[in-house]
């Protein structure tokens, strides 16, 4: 229903039409009278909104007159139908029996023509709410499109005649112009009376054919020259598109076009941080289906998105927010739906922060479509799902509004009207009444979106007494505090060693990292360090604290963004203050992955590690975002995973949040979810490569005959953080037999290469390290072996050839991941071999044997040095190895070992299990072992490993002094070791 206040515009829009229709010809009350009811109800709604529909009916008459009747113009408007207007429109331009020189003037006002015709389509569905907003917009950035596209093939076929076609220097293929889609344009989100921010391109410079030869550098400065004048130029007939190209580099100063190399040296060495942010949504509108746009892509995508968490992204958005809300306030923009305060940019920012800060990691989120990023944003976590559902609703909202002040005359605003009139107008289009409920609805979205850009985006309030501190905390990281100052501010901040601790930061300050250092780089540094001191110098430690910071600050000092990602993130300053306090591993560990600071950002997960299923749900997420033939980024995306899982387990263990045993536990089930992945990684690419192989009927096998063993700390479940793997690979395919691709290989030699390709994505050394050092040697033969054994390989080894240690290896042995019927046959071979009948006194024989071996090669006790008596009472005059030496680890685990070959026919539950703990258990329940003797043997082998990973996180060997052997009572512990060690071996 017509609102009463918007009577007099519709019977002065009536009368308007019915004198501009005599002009044309047009006879609008006779038009009106063939109109149905509910279509003049839908033109009454559309002309009483848009002055700019009511301008252009009469000057289309019949094609308008025709759409409205026939309800073609209630339908969605599509790509082929915005070409098949073109075509009709522009057939005197495309005709042979045109002159050339009349050629570029028809195609001028073809253009114009079917601009008219697509926006009064495309307004009347918005206004009538036949289209989404998202239809809209999308409607509007296809005309564009269609208009860029076909331009420049019809203008280059003119420019041809003369000067024949542009040739690369080396490939002597015909160029392209290639035409970057800037802002809203390129995320198909094109407003009703937008302007097009474009960048023109080309891959390859040279000539061109002839017969007038020209570098093809200004053949594309002629064609983007006659582009933009096909466009941009206001005739009888109006304008295309109002077209900006600032956004080229250098901007208005920089030459019109430029070629894939230089654009590549632009943005790699001048690139500026706004112009990431237009990057953003850039799309190759000439298509990106080609090898050519690809290749582009690739080029701007590192600019664009960094490999590493960027938080200066912050910064930048913040900068640029500075500067538009300047603007707002010189201007009166406040009622500004685009740029006023929770307006349609600060949804952009706060999308876009997000996509500049992790897209480098997450390639979701490079996703153009505001709304697309919006769901990722919340489906991932990245923003809680209320947030971003009030931010979609919000953003629609002002969508809308945009569109209804830009159809009431095609201007280019999203100012608010001031006058009674037309914000009713404004008002009705959105479906109220009244203008002040607009307001109100208005006003609440954009509170909403206030209050989630200064969760997000906005910088901190001034505070006056916290800056004067700040003050005195950057003096003092300066080198500035001297006389009374100093005294005063070290009495009110007292800290342990002071001296020590600037003497310290004074060589930082004042090395030649620091020196080198960019004006912006710089300026982050000085920004952090009053925050990093004032968390520092009250801890209880802060000279070696701050030491063991130092290193990772000079790792980041060429990648700044770290540097922010600490200033504007205090409970990531605090962990990583409270960790390397705590660990030199930790310290050393985020110095050399910095990506990890990430992990930092929410203490919550922090200190909380997910089961085995967690772990592999999250590396089946990060890798579903990698394209499945992409090895690099699989190898990388794994070995950050590993590393932030492993820094989560330290943070864990350094402040106790959980038990040794724990700790171990989830390093040991994140490698078998790794390991795992790895299998099946190796496997998608050798199928690739080579086809399925086959089984006894030739029948392709469609899973992995394949069995991953993990022996020594893996097996046992006794992983730490820098242990290697233990493995062995068995597989169990049909001998004989050969994989279906095209380029065949018999089944050993597929899973040989499988086991190869394997190894390849663990060890390899990548930006981020390798994933795990892999110790082979355990399978048969060692060094000598395959790669990748059969089953009945393994089999007729561990039987005939394998020696007694290599028993006691496979009693911690266990399968980590495969096919269950090989992971079946290898459980039946390995309790077999571990069952066998065995001489007691050879085989005790042989285990001391091999223990006095290692003991001599790797233990640091002196022989000699021990007295008889001293030795029984296991006191020791020197410096003792906790894992080599008398009455060590090893000890333990070689009881343990010893236990099960000896024992295992007679108590065959000895097998179900591979770590020391439960086996020590099954001695105490089958009566091998006294209980409290067992206990005591758990108790000393659990604070023998726990001193082992205080000691690996704090970088220290296992080698303890005698002060050390004191402190952990390692006399009295040893001694129990060697009486057991006596009891069963001796």
């Amino acid at each position: 229903m017509l609102p009463h206040a918007l009577s007099d515009l519709w019977q002065n829009q009536q009368t308007q039409l019915t004198d501009i229709g005599e002009r044309f010809g047009l006879s609008w009350p006779a038009i009106w009278q063939g109109f149905s009811e509910n279509q003049q109800q839908q033109v009454q709604r559309v002309l009483t909104l848009s002055t700019f529909v009511v301008e252009s009916l009469p000057k289309d008459a019949t094609f308008f007159a025709n759409a409205i009747t026939s309800d073609a113009i209630c339908q969605p408007l599509s790509r082929v139908q915005i070409s098949s207007w073109l075509d009709e429109l522009a057939a005197e331009a495309n005709s042979d029996d045109t002159p050339n020189s009349n050629k570029e003037e028809l195609w001028h006002t073809a253009l114009r023509k079917l601009r008219r015709r697509a926006m009064v389509h495309i307004i009347w569905r918005d206004q009538l709410r036949l289209a989404s907003t998202m239809e809209t917009t999308r409607a509007l950035s296809d005309l564009a499109d269609e208009c860029v596209s076909r331009s420049i093939e019809f203008l280059g076929q003119l420019l041809q005649q003369r000067h024949g076609k542009p040739l690369g220097k080396n490939s002597q293929q015909e160029q392209q112009l290639l035409v970057l889609g800037m802002g809203k344009l390129g995320a198909y989100e094109l407003n009703l009376s937008s302007d097009i921010d474009l960048i023109f391109t080309y891959p390859e410079s040279g000539d061109t054919s002839g017969p007038k030869v020209i570098t093809n550098q200004e053949y594309f400065i002629k064609l983007g020259q006659k582009l933009i004048l096909a466009l941009d130029k206001t005739t009888i007939d109006g304008f295309v598109f109002r077209t900006d190209m600032r956004l080229r580099p250098y901007g208005q100063s920089g030459p019109l076009v430029m070629n894939f190399a230089s654009m590549e040296e632009y943005y790699q060495d001048q690139g500026r941080d706004w112009e990431r942010y237009a990057m953003v949504k850039a799309r190759v509108m000439t298509g990106e289906e080609t090898p050519q746009a690809q290749e582009l892509l690739q080029i701007l995508r590192p600019f664009t998105y960094r490999a590493y968490i960027d938080f200066s992204a912050f910064e930048s958005l913040r900068s640029m927010k500075a500067m538009i809300n300047a603007e707002v306030r010189r201007r009166g923009l406040e009622m500004n739906v685009k740029l006023g305060p929770g307006g349609i940019r600060e949804i952009e920012f706060i999308v876009q922060a997000f996509q500049l800060i992790r897209g480098g990691q997450d390639e979701q989120l490079q996703t153009r479509e505001l709304l697309k990023v919006l769901d990722i944003l919340a489906g991932d976590g990245y923003l809680p799902a209320g947030a971003c559902d009030e931010l979609k609703q919000a953003y629609l909202f002002l969508r809308d509004s945009e569109h209804a002040i830009q159809a009431l005359n095609d201007e280019q605003t999203q100012q608010l009207p001031e006058d009674d009139i037309n914000q009713l107008r404004v008002a009705w289009s959105l479906g109220f009444d009244h203008w002040d409920d607009y307001v109100t609805a208005l006003n609440n979205h954009r509170d909403k979106v206030k209050f989630h850009f200064a969760q997000i985006v906005a910088a901190e309030d001034d505070d006056t007494e916290n800056q004067q501190q700040d003050h005195s905390w950057l003096d003092l990281w300066h080198g500035e505090l001297h006389g009374s100052a100093e005294q005063e501010f070290l009495q009110q901040h007292a800290c342990i060693n002071s001296d020590a601790v600037r003497q310290r930061l004074t060589t930082f300050r004042d090395s030649k990292a620091v020196a080198m250092m960019q004006q912006i780089g710089r300026e982050r540094l000085d920004a952090l360090m009053p925050l990093l001191l004032k968390e520092l110098w009250s801890h209880q430690n802060p000279v070696d604290t701050l030491e063991r910071i130092i290193p990772l600050l000079e790792a980041v000092l060429r990648r700044t963004a770290y540097l922010v990602l600490l200033k504007e993130n205090p409970q990531a300053l605090t962990q990583l203050v409270k960790l390397c306090g705590e660990s030199v591993w930790v310290a050393e560990y985020i110095a050399q992955t910095p990506l990890l600071l990430d992990e930092l950002l929410h203490p919550a997960t922090l200190y909380r590690l997910p089961d085995k299923k967690e772990l592999a749900e999250e590396l089946n997420l990060r890798l579903l975002r990698i394209d499945e033939d992409d090895l690099e980024q699989q190898m990388e995306q794994l070995r950050q995973f590993v590393r932030a899982h492993k820094l989560r387990a330290a943070a864990c263990e350094v402040m106790d949040a959980l038990p040794l045993m724990k700790v171990s536990d989830y390093l040991t089930y994140l490698a078998e979810v790794v390991v795992d992945k790895v299998m099946w990684l190796s496997w998608q690419q050798m199928v690739a490569k080579y086809g399925y192989p086959t089984n006894a009927d030739k029948e392709p096998v469609t899973e992995p005959e394949f069995a991953v063993i993990g022996y020594g700390k893996v097996g046992g479940l006794e992983l730490s953080y820098s242990s290697d793997l233990d493995l062995v690979f068995l597989h169990n395919s049909t001998p004989n037999r050969y994989t279906t691709g095209d380029r065949s290989q018999d089944n050993g030699v597929f899973y040989t290469r499988m086991g190869q390709r394997m190894i390849h994505i663990m060890t390899t050394q990548t930006r981020s390290g390798d994933l795990y050092e892999v110790d082979m040697r355990l399978r048969p033969s060692g060094n000598s072996g395959m790669i990748v054994a059969s089953v009945k390989a393994f089999d007729e080894y561990q039987q005939k050839h394998a020696w007694t240690w290599e028993h006691q290896a496979l009693v911690r042995a266990r399968a980590l991941c495969g096919r269950d019927s090989t992971i079946a046959e290898y459980q039946a071979i390995r309790e077999k071999i571990l069952t066998q009948p065995r001489e007691e006194e050879s085989l005790k024989k042989d285990v001391r044997e091999m223990r006095q071996k290692m003991r001599d090669h790797l233990g640091v006790e002196k022989k000699g040095v021990e007295k008889a008596g001293e030795e029984k009472a296991g006191k020791s005059t020197e410096k003792y190895h906790l894992k080599q030496d008398k009455g060590g680890i090893v000890d333990i685990e070689f009881i343990v070992q010893y236990g099960v070959l000896a024992n295992c026919k007679a108590h065959t539950s000895l097998l179900t299990y591979t770590d020391n703990m439960r086996i020590l258990d099954g001695f105490s329940e089958t009566g091998l072992m006294d209980k409290k003797d067992a206990e005591k043997l758990q108790q000393i082998y659990l604070n023998y490993r726990a001193e082992s990973h205080r000691r690996a996180l704090q970088k220290e060997k296992l080698v303890l002094d005698v002060e050390a052997q004191q402190q952990l009572n390692i006399a009295e512990q040893k001694a129990e070791v060697v009486r057991l060690w006596g009891d069963w071996l001796e």
